[in-house]
């Protein structure tokens, strides 16, 4: 178990699918009562319960409560509607997961505004506007609280034909440190875990191909993909007692990308 969880209140923005599924089966797994929100897709989300209801046979002992809540992250009045609805029902929320997110690929000079615009709404946006709901509702019940951002690998490295993704992570790196060092001592901690490249349903086109698998690997010191599980392990710890002493940090969890991986052999004079 990973303690000073069970029993506490955790909502999951973008928990319908990938990584943000996992999430939340991994908080009810360790006794968390979660609250799911999805964008749009019924269907996705429904299966997510699904599994959720399989994990609780696991984990009855806990006792539950699930939520599943429909909601667009970049529009205020969704968040508003979001946060009113899980207090409601819950009284209170102990954790907030800022898991939504997408990605556009094209060409940074042929991409429209429209289309960066809406990356950012939603990835950085979004995640500010719930992390000021929840950060408003721990003020007004004097209550600790933590905050984790799935940020990705790219809040550092570039990537090419991903412009709008990559400033995107990079605004919420600086919304991490900026917050966490703003309420560090009112109680609320705010971190991010930063993926490296993972096995989810989003990347499909890579882990379906054998070779642009093997291509993608090869960047990555420790030679392998990396699971949604590992992923949500580092968010359960992160919210967990265990790391009572931990914020503004960027947990990376990326098998060694972020270290450079074409410098592994020596290119500069000695």
């Amino acid at each position: 178990m990973m303690k000073g969880i069970a029993g506490k209140k955790v909502l999951i923005t973008g928990g319908s699918s990938g990584i943000g599924q996992q999430i939340a089966i991994k908080f009810a797994e360790y006794g968390a009562d979660v609250a799911i929100n999805y964008y749009r897709d019924l269907e996705e989300a429904e299966a997510t319960e699904d599994a959720l209801t399989w994990c609780r046979a696991r984990v009855a002992r806990f006792g539950h409560k699930d939520l599943l809540i429909q909601a667009d992250v970049s529009k205020k009045e969704d968040v508003d509607r979001m946060f009113d609805t899980v207090i409601h029902e819950w009284g209170t929320i102990d954790y907030l997961i800022n898991n939504a997110g997408i990605q556009i690929a094209a060409d940074s000079h042929e991409l429209t505004v429209e289309r960066f615009t809406r990356v950012i709404n939603t990835n950085t946006i979004g995640a500010f506007l719930c992390a000021q709901r929840a950060i408003q509702h721990w003020l007004e019940q004097d209550k600790a609280g933590s905050i984790i951002n799935i940020s990705s690998v790219h809040q550092i490295i570039p990537k090419p034909r991903f412009v709008a993704y990559s400033v995107s992570k990079g605004g919420m790196q600086n919304l991490t440190a900026t917050l966490a060092l703003e309420y560090a001592g009112r109680k609320i901690r705010v971190n991010a875990v930063g993926p490296g490249a993972t096995v989810t349903p989003i990347n499909r086109a890579w882990i379906d191909d054998p070779e642009k698998r093997a291509q993608v690997e090869s960047h990555i010191p420790m030679g392998r993909a990396g699971e949604s599980e590992e992923i949500a392990e580092a968010v359960a710890f992160l919210c967990s007692d265990y790391a009572l002493y931990i914020t503004g940090q960027t947990l990376y969890v990326d098998g060694g990308l972020t270290l450079y991986p074409d410098f592994r052999v020596s290119w500069s004079s000695e």
